[in-house]
């Protein structure tokens, strides 16, 4: 059966990504210290998230809310 993570987590973790994807792929000379700033929190969201304190919150459940995000792809467009 696939681990759950809350959707909170999940949505952190896919918004690293796409930040990553967006940062890994600026043009040369692109300000990306907004995109960086936004990276630096969403990795703080995940990493502190109340979720690995709990015996769920493993190291393997680390690699598999990576595999889950990655997975899902982009998060939804939001407003």
């Amino acid at each position: 059966m696939p681990q759950t993570f809350p959707d909170d987590l999940l949505r952190a973790q896919r918004d690293w990504y796409t930040v990553y994807r967006l940062l890994a792929h600026a043009a040369p000379g692109t300000p990306t210290t907004a995109l960086r700033r936004r990276m630096y929190q969403l990795s703080v969201r995940v990493a502190a998230h109340p979720f690995w304190d709990t015996e769920a919150g493993t190291p393997a459940a680390r690699v598999r809310l990576k595999q889950a995000a990655w997975d899902g792809g982009l998060p939804a467009e939001r407003g």
